[in-house]
């Protein structure tokens, strides 16, 4: 019986501070103690990155806590751990990443229908000051629109 999609870990900061070009869903080599908290549903992905190392991807500054059921057999919460993707998207990754102006940046971790951990990253560059402001008006004028709109029909 398959299981829906399950999100562990959001960064919903990437979206405001960052402008998203590719997304990629990338599987994660986790320690049995790392599962075990990302089931509980404790993950921080806030202040992490991808980044290449010789020739793979690896994901650092993610912070997975301690298992306590683990005991001695737990792992250090903030290793880097390595992203599987295919041998073709490492490739245009790096090529990206090489180039500059680009960086690797977590959106979510999850669990898929066949119960994997997996990480969606994206491709990202920075936003500046001024991009930011916009996106923010957007925000509030679509709010607002929503609220006008939701009090009309009330009436």
């Amino acid at each position: 019986m398959a299981q829906q999609p399950r999100t562990v870990a959001e960064n919903r900061r990437a979206r405001y501070d960052f402008h998203l070009d590719e997304i990629y869903d990338a599987g994660v080599v986790l320690l049995g103690s790392e599962v075990k908290s990302l089931r509980d549903g404790r993950a921080s992905i806030q202040d992490s990155y991808a980044a290449e190392q010789n020739g793979e991807i690896w994901l650092i500054n993610c912070h997975i806590p301690e298992y306590h059921g683990a005991n001695r057999f737990n792992h250090e919460p903030r290793r880097q751990r390595k992203l599987l993707l295919k041998r073709k998207e490492i490739g245009k990754l790096v090529g990206s990443l090489k180039r500059g102006g680009v960086t690797l940046v977590p959106l979510s971790v999850y669990f898929d229908e066949r119960g994997r951990a997996k990480v969606k990253i994206a491709l990202a560059r920075g936003k500046k000051l001024h991009d930011k402001r916009e996106t923010e008006k957007k925000r509030d004028w679509d709010r607002e629109k929503h609220r006008l709109l939701r009090t009309k029909s009330k009436e």
